[in-house]
């Protein structure tokens, strides 16, 4: 049985790592997560043949409960709650991982090897970590509470004594693992931990929080796999881990910040009112038949899509209206895909596959940049911080130095948004406000559906 086991451990290793690869393009996604499925359903079934288990009661009344919560979920989210559910997932796969630490310190009366109680240390704080951190990040999305940084005096102080705190009882626990009170602590420290050190970063840097705590849960199930010594785990724990922490560099890249000045920035404060900015500036506002006026005569569009289109659920009538634009004439249209648009990586990606539009028309941020300035027109549904020129010239703006979609560069924008409120940043935004540009403001969904009737009457 052990030569199938390890055989089998080979072939899902081989599924994870095809899966993962499938999952760096939008075409092969799909693909990608069912090899990556079918090798974990091999892998489970394999490890619980393989422990001989007498008694699947309790694992079989597990698999229903936990099928059901999933399916349920699946049917009923929608695609704007989408970001949160991942990070809520994350926090669940630190937090079981946590927990079979924890069962299996207890199972064996703190009677370990060095080398297995120090994992039981790591998997234990990385995986409580992650489990709170991901329902802060949950909660801040879903708008349990404001998605604003929390921040207090000392605060940077606290958590470097927190830190502190876990590297001393882990020498004790590590030194004398009989004893269950220093493990149970390393547990407090770690939930509190993570819920401090997601207070303080806004909403506008969540893709990158997503992304670093879906590290903490792979690198937290690896730990987890040297304690069970189980390989497949441990080989599918550090890919998450590896991944995760690649897909956050991407997203601190993509903004031009470091990952301390991410988790220690506090980007996003208090926001001046909309009525305030009014009165300051004057906006022109257009209506649909006007912005239809500019697209019918526009031989060149790229669309920049951003959370604003994800709130409004306007995916599928923003698809529509591309093939409307296509079908009355020669136009080249394309959409312009900011990595960090949207509250988690890929967000943009996933709302615009759920309408079936083409994957080549999709474009990532370095690939059409340059394009913008030679476009007849750029529409912008929701998108905010990510086509702000303050990236550009303002040093005193918190989103300076962070590389945007060159939307002011088109010959027309058009913008459609409910207010000026501006993004998750804090930041007003100035192409809102430029003679070139055309603002609907509205619900982006009735917008875009006033468009196509016009387009199509």
């Amino acid at each position: 049985m052990t030569t199938i086991t390890t055989i089998a451990y080979l072939l899902s290793s081989i599924l994870f790592i095809l899966g993962l690869k499938d999952l760096s393009s939008p075409k092969s996604a799909r693909r990608g997560n069912l090899l990556a499925m079918v090798g974990m359903l091999m892998a489970i079934v394999v490890t619980l043949l393989d422990k001989e288990i007498l008694h699947f009661s309790f694992i079989v009344i597990g698999l229903i409960i936990g099928s059901a919560i999933g399916v349920i979920i699946a049917k009923k989210v929608e695609m704007t709650a989408m970001p949160q559910i991942v990070a809520l997932f994350n926090g669940l796969g630190g937090g079981a991982s946590a927990f079979v630490a924890l069962a299996e310190y207890f199972r064996s009366n703190g009677v370990l090897e060095k080398s297995t109680t120090v994992s039981v240390v790591i998997s234990l704080f990385i995986g409580a970590l992650a489990f709170a951190g991901s329902l802060v990040a949950f909660g801040k999305l879903q708008g349990f509470f404001k998605s604003i940084p929390v921040v207090f005096k000392m605060q940077k102080s606290l958590n470097l004594l927190l830190f502190a705190s876990f590297i001393t009882l882990s020498v004790l626990v590590v030194i004398y693992p009989a004893n269950s009170t220093g493990l149970l602590a390393i547990l407090a420290v770690a939930l509190l931990l993570g819920i401090l050190s997601v207070l303080p970063i806004g909403g506008a840097d969540m893709p990158v929080v997503i992304s670093l705590l879906n590290s903490c849960s792979g690198l937290a199930a690896a730990a987890t796999g040297f304690i069970l010594s189980n390989n497949v785990l441990i080989i599918c724990g550090a890919l998450v881990g590896a991944s995760g922490m690649i897909l956050t560099r991407i997203m601190c890249r993509a903004m031009n910040r470091s990952l301390s000045r991410v988790i220690f920035g506090a980007v996003g404060g208090s926001v001046v009112g909309d009525v305030q900015k009014e009165e300051e500036r004057k906006v022109i506002r257009y209506t649909e038949e006007d912005a239809v006026m500019v697209l019918e005569s526009a031989e060149s569009i790229i669309i920049i899509p951003g959370y604003g289109l994800a709130v409004a659920q306007a995916q599928f009538v923003l698809h529509e209206l591309v093939k409307t634009l296509i079908d009355k004439g020669d136009k080249k249209i394309r959409y312009a895909i900011h990595p960090v648009a949207g509250r988690m990586p890929g967000h943009m990606n996933v709302l615009l596959a759920d309408a079936n539009v083409p994957y080549d028309l999709l474009f990532d941020l370095g690939d059409i940049n340059d394009d913008l300035q030679n476009t007849d027109v750029a529409l912008v549904v929701g998108a905010n911080d990510v086509i702000n020129p303050a990236a550009r010239g303002d040093k005193q703006s918190p989103l300076y130095g962070m590389p945007i979609l060159n939307a002011d560069k088109a010959r027309s924008v058009i913008v459609c948004k409910r207010s000026l409120s501006p993004g998750f940043s804090g930041v007003d935004n100035e192409l809102f406000y430029e003679p070139k540009t055309m603002m609907i403001f509205g619900d982006a969904k009735d917008s875009i559906s006033k468009m196509v009737k016009m387009l199509t009457s």
